[in-house]
């Protein structure tokens, strides 16, 4: 069975940074990209960023691009979101997703945690 488990999230204020983790099990995490997406109250689950599978190539939505960075590390099956320069437009619960190839399409990923709350006060 497929795990997904965000941590991490956090309240921070406006300007400040936080790192978010993802830690996968029960499938070969390094044979897939993962992505990050996040959903605020009222709005649809947008893509944050997403990595593939060796971790060559990023993605970025152009809302956080500049800002945000995400890694792996496959010896730790653990994706990571660093977010700096935070605003309170990212507040929002952050999703941890697994994918075949990557995209910023929600459709494409199978696998999902359960989310991780970041707030940001201005």
């Amino acid at each position: 069975q497929v795990q997904l488990v965000e941590s991490g999230g956090g309240l921070v204020q406006a300007g400040g940074s936080l790192r978010l983790s993802c830690a996968a099990s029960g499938r070969p995490f390094s044979s897939y990209a993962m992505g990050w997406f996040r959903q605020a109250p009222g709005k649809e689950r947008e893509f944050v960023a997403a990595i593939r599978w060796s971790g060559g190539n990023t993605y970025y939505a152009d809302s956080v691009k500049g800002r945000f960075t995400i890694s792996r590390d496959n010896a730790k099956n653990t994706v990571y979101l660093q977010m700096n320069s935070l605003k309170p437009e990212d507040t929002a619960v952050y999703y941890c997703a697994s994918a075949e190839w990557g995209t910023g399409d929600v459709h494409e990923y199978d696998y999902w945690g359960q989310g991780t709350q970041v707030t940001v006060s201005s």
